[in-house]
């Protein structure tokens, strides 16, 4: 190829070098350089004073001149519903016109389900919809809509089996649907270049021409990702930063919940979940998740603490469980499942140092259940109530929620949005509340009145868990 340059391209992380590597510099990966060939930039860079195209989708060209912010006109977006109100409240409200979102999770979790779903509901009420799959043909597409009770879909719901990224784009000018499922974008392919489908650079040049046709037409885009080892979606991480909105699914096969968490959203809040529940018929939203999270929570067991935690805009009642047992080995085994592990480590040695608990040489395992992952501090807390419970053998105090940041010191650290947290609590029958005493400062007495919930401040972990357990045994 002319003007063509010779790259070794990371398959992993995308890192670039001059020659082939053995292992990665930057991701440590053995053996995941691939010789890639693209053509010289200078080649193909725009002429001085030209837009390359898109005046028709916000990008300024050489002949515009700044204007100051106070005189640009914002406008209101308009929202396209995907007619799942889990799936709305991840985007932000729905989708934008224009907006690229991908989408990744581990094989089977349901991101062809889901989307597949919303693809049907806007068809039916906003028009044409085109599904482009790679990985499966259109019987096999056709069949999964039988089995999701959509054997009488609309014909405005239009499915293509293609991977040629040039065809596809045709395609799209051709019909100017209202919404573009791309699955996946690892099986689109652009001739122009001598990678296979799925490399850093036709997963790179795939996804710019797809993003350019989805801001020129005013189209929003589905693309659906794979993800690496490590849970990542796999690619360039520079995909995540060109997308406008990246969605992870999260759960695994021995739950029923599934979680569709937004980690980026130019339209709307980060860290965002939508919860649902796997059945025969697809994928059904969880409209009260805090009770579907507690249904089979064993009454008065030990090591079981509830905990009100924050996913997003939404207050969240979990179970965080903890099991305690004597090692049989010289090193003590510590096990996580939902919470981060370098945090739990930290919660049990303040545990053995700072509250008096000698737990340091035994085995310890915590799990929340339902397959949720907790990652915000507050949940400190109840880790820390669960493994005391666990440890002692005694159970919490009944009808009793928790949360609170956990000190290097023992101190016990106010978090965010404590009333939706009790509110939540209130709603859902608990009648007790153990929470940081800042946080019990800040909240009125119209609050602490209104909640119907007795709530009890501490200001460090020693108090809390006195308030949890009512007595501790020391």
């Amino acid at each position: 190829m002319k003007g063509a340059k010779v790259a070794f391209v990371c398959q992993d992380c995308g890192y670039e070098s001059p020659r082939w590597m053995g292992k990665c510099p930057a991701c440590n990966s053995w053996n995941s350089f691939a010789e890639e060939r693209r053509p010289d930039a200078r080649a193909t860079r725009p002429t001085r004073g030209r837009a390359s195209g898109g005046a028709r989708w916000g990008v300024a060209s050489a002949a515009s001149a700044p204007v100051p912010i106070g005189q640009v006109s914002a406008g209101e977006e308009i929202r396209l519903s995907t007619g799942i109100g889990e799936f709305d409240r991840v985007l932000g409200g729905g989708l934008v016109a224009g907006s690229v979102v991908l989408i990744g999770g581990d094989p089977g979790i349901g991101k062809s389900t889901i989307l597949l779903q919303a693809a049907h509901n806007v068809a039916a009420s906003r028009g044409t919809v085109l599904y482009v799959t790679g990985e499966e043909s259109v019987e096999q597409v056709s069949l999964r809509a039988a089995r999701l009770g959509m054997a009488g879909a609309s014909d405005s719901l239009m499915v293509l089996a293609q991977t040629d990224v040039a065809v596809v784009v045709e395609t799209i000018l051709a019909l100017d649907p209202s919404l573009v499922v791309i699955d996946s974008i690892q099986t689109m392919e652009d001739a122009s270049l001598d990678s296979s489908p799925g490399s850093i650079g036709q997963v790179r040049e795939c996804t710019g021409r797809l993003m350019r046709a989805a801001k020129e037409e005013g189209i929003p885009v589905f693309l659906v990702g794979h993800v690496t080892k490590s849970g990542a979606i796999a690619g360039p991480k520079a995909l995540e930063h060109v997308v406008d909105t990246v969605l992870y699914f999260e759960g695994d096969g021995s739950h029923a919940h599934r979680i569709v968490r937004a980690v980026k959203n130019r339209y709307g809040s980060t860290n965002e979940v939508g919860i649902f529940a796997m059945t025969d018929r697809g994928l059904a939203e969880v409209e009260n998740p805090s009770e579907a999270l507690l249904s089979e929570r064993p009454g008065g067991a030990a090591g079981s603490v509830v905990v009100a935690s924050m996913e997003g805009t939404r207050p969240l009642l979990v179970e965080v469980q903890a099991l305690v047992a004597r090692s049989v080995t010289g090193t003590p085994r510590r096990t996580t499942t939902g919470v981060d592990y370098n945090r739990t480590a930290i919660i049990i040695a303040v545990l053995d140092r700072r509250a008096g608990f000698a737990i340091g040489t035994e085995d310890i395992y915590v799990n929340v259940a339902g397959g949720v992952t907790l990652t915000e501090p507050a949940a400190d807390l109840g880790i820390a109530a669960a493994i005391v419970s666990s440890f002692r053998n005694v159970p919490a105090a009944l009808k009793t929620v928790v949360f609170g940041e956990v000190g290097l010191a023992g101190e016990l650290r106010a978090v965010g949005q404590a009333e939706m947290r009790v509110s939540e609590a209130r709603r859902l029958g608990f009648r007790r509340c153990v929470l940081p005493s800042h946080n019990l400062k800040n909240m009125t007495r119209q609050q602490l009145k209104g909640s119907g919930v007795e709530v009890v401040g501490a200001s460090t972990l020693r108090d809390a868990l006195e308030a949890v357990f009512m007595v501790v045994d020391s």
